[in-house]
């Protein structure tokens, strides 16, 4: 009795055997084996490319003969005579398995591959996405079998993909026919299905074999700012990037001026949602603007924001979360029509995934963070702080499990409330360093890579200017106002006399410090007040109890490693930030960046379906600390107001940095004389 020959698969490992004939990629899908197609078989596609081995796999007790694989066919010399084939591979769809074999699929080929990311400490993303192309050729229409071409579409799918049930919105519907009659009875389609399984639904249509690329967006809608990636759908690649301020500040700055809002002015809720979903599209329509693509090629969207965003863009009222119990209309994830949340300028029929919430005040964001940077898998106990206007905060590792909660830090941290801040844009001061002798300033500004005692400084922004500061650049003249004497560790500010330096100034009964003097070249006279100090305190304060109340929660007083996150997380200094007393102290070294990891975790919603369904099972087991009933957050507030803290300890700090002893309280009411202390050591 003859036996079939055995064909094994790489790198998965997968076996089995196969009759005398079988095509390789008919084979890969017998045996649950990770090999792509667009075109079904036809030759078209070659996504299907594989690379058959030859000789001895002692490894696999297997010699595989140089006649293994049937020999190349002329679809195989077409396509490699017109786009060219890479030496040593076959398509799938193509080469016959005649003997014994090993065939390895490269990652290209693979329909669930990974797309490694850089930073060393971040997840693969492994491609699965909810759309897909399909081609397939059509049975042309017969008077003796009538059925619609619909019907016939649906067969087709059936037979060539093993789609079981299809549907089509009526826009796309009234495509069908020209397209299939343009294509001679061929098409692609665009297919959806979303990770809960269900009829899969055509979202377009193309005549014939179309090879092109499809897009999704992965947006992240803050309070302040609106962030949006355009990524190719087959392999996650960032395309282009855009954001924008968030229209709604014009309804209030902080999350609960705008829950406010809509309590105290009917329709106020609807002014709100329609202002967010405009902008929405104006920004797909500059995205693809910036990448030169065609809008109708977007066909989904993954949407990340905090509990009242994800309500205002529902055209939810967010009255519910202004009060105890802070319920939310829903905390499970929602697919929809994208059109339905403003994206009108992409694909009619494209589709919209809204990531679940954790909780009244932990939203969307902090789920997709939670995507990102997996905390649950780490063994270190690891604070991950997503920064901005409402903060949301992290703690755990694979012993603790994983706590939530949100802080209310205000805009200031995105350079909102300061006298002279404004969003990260060319222009804005972004780093600053103070000279601790001469308390002499230099900055950096965004798109200029001197700093200004550069000779060349002038010229290289002469067409930006220097004109304000964003929320990095506070961040650190606030931190290097501290460490040079020039604020107490109350935050007072210092007046000229008692910082010994010219660069203090009077202003009412308080004193701001000169960061930076454009006037000269026509710009603004930048200062930090007393009032940008404040904000800052009032920021940091909040971000610090919340982590506080987590690690009370666990029972520690310290952490292992410290994960800055945000849209300006990456800008953000470790020692910065602990000299502010932002976060709690631990090595420097274990506080590093994630970016925007609410919008990285968008991305990965986007390119894999199969992570929506394990977010939205991990949601369900992460512990929710609701500060707003806390009784203690108020006492680590307090506490915290001072830079870096009233009663931490921050060993790890002291090792890298010696704060001033100073202080400018005279006790007499005023604010910014005193005497300055310096503590030796």
């Amino acid at each position: 009795m003859t036996t079939d020959p055995l064909v094994i698969f790489t790198p998965s490992g997968k076996r089995g055997r196969v009759p005398v004939g079988t095509p390789v990629l008919t084979a890969a899908r017998q045996l649950g084996v990770d090999l792509d197609s667009v075109c079904g078989g036809n030759g078209i596609c070659s996504k299907c490319q594989v690379s058959p081995g030859v000789g001895a796999f002692p490894k696999h007790g297997l010699t595989v003969a140089e006649d293994a694989l049937s020999p190349i066919n002329k679809v195989e010399e077409r396509y490699d005579r017109v786009r060219g084939l890479t030496v040593g591979r076959r398509l799938g769809c193509q080469a016959t398995i005649q003997s014994d074999v090993v065939i390895d699929v490269p990652p290209e080929s693979q329909v669930h591959r990974q797309v490694v990311r850089k930073r060393a400490t971040a997840r693969d993303i492994t491609m699965n996405p909810a759309t897909r192309l399909r081609y397939i050729e059509v049975a042309e229409p017969d008077m003796h079998a009538p059925t619609g071409d619909l019907e016939r579409l649906g067969d087709a799918l059936r037979v060539a993909w093993e789609v079981e049930e299809i549907t089509i919105d009526l826009p796309v519907l009234t495509r069908l026919q020209p397209a299939l009659r343009k294509g001679d009875w061929k098409v692609t389609v665009a297919l959806f299905q979303d990770h809960n399984g269900g009829p899969h639904r055509v979202l377009d249509i193309w005549p014939g074999f179309y090879d092109g690329a499809l897009y999704g967006l992965a947006i992240d809608l803050g309070s302040t700012t609106i962030a949006a990636n355009l990524a190719d759908l087959s392999d996650a690649r960032i395309l282009a990037s855009t954001g924008m301020m968030n229209p709604q500040i014009k309804f209030g700055e902080d999350l609960m001026s705008r829950v406010s809002y809509s309590m105290m002015n009917a329709g106020g809720a609807a002014e709100m949602t329609a202002a967010v979903r405009d902008a929405l599209g104006r920004l797909a329509t500059e995205i693809a603007a910036e990448a030169d693509i065609d809008p109708r090629l977007i066909v989904e969207a993954t949407v990340v924001c905090n509990p009242v965003m994800h309500h205002i863009l529902m055209g939810i009222d967010p009255v519910e979360l202004g009060h105890a119990p802070f319920a939310l209309a829903t905390s499970d994830a929602m697919e929809q029509p994208a059109a339905n949340i403003g994206l009108t300028t992409i694909n009619p029929a494209a589709r919209a995934y809204a990531l679940p919430c954790i909780a009244g005040h932990v939203g969307a964001d902090a789920a997709a963070v939670a995507l990102s940077e997996a905390p649950h898998l780490a063994e270190p106990l690891t604070l991950i702080v997503d920064v901005g206007t409402n903060a949301e905060l992290l703690l755990g590792n694979r012993e603790h499990g994983v706590l939530a909660c949100s802080s209310p830090t205000g805009p200031a941290f995105e350079g909102a409330q300061i006298a002279h801040g404004q969003r990260a844009a060319p222009g804005a001061i972004e780093r600053v360093e103070i000279d601790p002798v001469t308390k002499i300033a230099r900055v950096r500004v965004i798109g200029c890579d001197l700093w200004s005692d550069d000779p060349e400084f002038a010229t290289a922004t002469a067409v930006s200017g220097i004109t304000g500061i964003c929320g990095s650049g506070i961040i650190e003249a606030v931190a290097e106002m501290r460490m040079a004497g020039l604020i107490d560790p109350s935050g007072l500010v210092g007046s000229a006399e008692a910082t010994g330096t010219d660069r203090m100034i009077p202003e009412g009964r308080t004193h701001s410090y000169i960061l930076h003097d454009a006037t000269g070249e026509g710009g603004p006279l930048i200062t930090v007040t007393q009032g940008d100090i404040r904000a800052i305190q009032l920021a940091k304060s909040a971000l610090f109890a919340g982590a506080r109340l987590l690690m009370d929660e666990i029972g520690v007083d310290t952490v292992d490693r410290v994960i800055l996150a945000g849209a300006f997380g990456a800008h953000i200094s470790p020692k910065h930030a602990m000299v502010l007393g932002m976060i709690p102290d631990c090595p420097l070294e274990h506080v590093t960046s994630a970016g925007n990891a609410a919008g990285t975790g968008a991305r990965i919603a986007l390119a894999d379906i199969d992570a929506r369904a394990g977010i939205e099972a991990r949601v369900r087991k992460i512990s929710k600390i609701e500060t707003a009933l806390a009784p203690r957050f108020q006492e680590h507030f307090v506490a915290a107001n001072a830079i870096p803290h009233a009663t931490a300890s921050f060993p790890n700090l002291s090792a890298e940095v010696t704060l001033p002893d100073v202080s400018f309280n005279t006790g007499s009411g005023g604010e910014g004389g005193g005497r300055r202390r310096r503590r030796r050591g």
